[in-house]
């Protein structure tokens, strides 16, 4: 779907006005660095039963079937480098147009591209906690555990969990983060998220209700495009470029492009 163009210099006329900015970033704006999304056409939940592979209960019901799910998701997730739009949001940053990002993604690759404020609200990878007695591990040690023993377990006996938030667990304190964040935001840039996960889908009414000015960028509608002051319903990455080159010229964003 072709972006509008009047669309695009509007959205690149606020970001470019915007000093203090937030992005909040999902899935969407990983698929082309190859990390498959959960919820779009063909997502990950339409093929897997998410009460087997993303739930604390799953969990502790079958080990090996929630890590051999997550191990494969976990090295894709390692392996990938981060797209231009990683980069672009990395940029805006550089150029004090964003403060940081808000992220439901828990690749990483937000701060491989040079993002240094990244309000992860959903986990990440780095490192796992046993669900027993909370101690903390790496990503490598739980990595190896799970390909020796199909599961990874801690020396007390229970299983160690990814620190990823699953369905029905509590969000972490960066939630919180995340509402100070945008209420002190002049600017909400919304990527590739399908706004359907509460409580983080709230922050853009959130946003709305504090008069923050609201972009959004995605490929599928979602049930708060009505609250954006522009939208641009196309490819991410493609949205990106077009906003850089008519943004403040050619950046960072552009050095690996």
């Amino acid at each position: 779907m072709a972006l509008n163009p009047g669309d695009v210099r509007r959205a690149a006329q606020l970001i470019a006005e915007a000093e203090r900015g937030w992005a909040l970033t999902g899935a969407g704006l990983s698929t082309s660095s190859g990390i498959p999304d959960f919820r779009g056409p063909g997502g990950l939940w339409q093929r897997y039963d998410v009460e087997q592979v993303s739930t604390v209960e799953g969990l502790r019901r079958d080990p090996e079937r929630f890590f051999s799910f997550w191990m494969e998701r976990f090295e894709r997730m390692r392996q990938a480098a981060p797209n231009y739009a990683h980069r672009y949001l990395a940029s805006l940053e550089q150029r004090g147009r964003l403060a940081g990002v808000i992220t439901q993604n828990i690749d990483g690759l937000h701060q491989s591209a040079g993002s240094q404020r990244v309000v992860e609200v959903h986990g990440h990878v780095r490192s796992g906690s046993c669900l027993d007695c909370t101690q903390s591990y790496s990503f490598d040690w739980v990595a190896g555990e799970a390909r020796a023993k199909g599961a990874a377990w801690c020396p007390c006996g229970g299983p160690v969990k990814p620190d990823v938030v699953l369905f029905g667990e509590q969000l972490p304190p960066a939630m919180e983060e995340a509402l100070r964040a945008i209420q002190d935001a002049d600017l909400l840039l919304v990527l590739g998220t399908s706004l359907t996960v509460w409580p983080v889908a709230g922050l853009v009414p959130q946003a709305s209700a504090w008069r923050v000015p609201v972009v959004m960028v995605n490929n599928q509608p979602t049930e708060y495009d009505g609250l954006a002051e522009v939208v641009l319903r196309g490819d991410v990455e493609e949205a990106c470029r077009l906003l850089s080159h008519l943004g403040e010229g050619r950046g960072a964003a552009d050095d690996e492009s």
